[in-house]
């Protein structure tokens, strides 16, 4: 698996939240997955600019 796509569990971990969340994150549009196969994939670019993003909102 390359390095540039990240699990949901993976997502998960790296945002602090639980793995249901990244799904209804998903689903609402809030994050961007490489579409709807499954397993669901994102890019790690996109989930770091998520993070910051988040952080600005804390």
């Amino acid at each position: 698996m390359s390095e540039q796509l990240m699990t949901i569990e993976e997502v998960a971990t790296f945002l602090e939240i639980k793995p249901v969340t990244v799904k209804r994150y998903a689903k609402e549009g809030l994050l961007d997955s490489t579409g709807k196969a499954q397993p669901m994939l994102f890019e790690r670019p996109n989930v770091e600019k998520f993070k910051e993003i988040q952080a600005k909102l804390r």
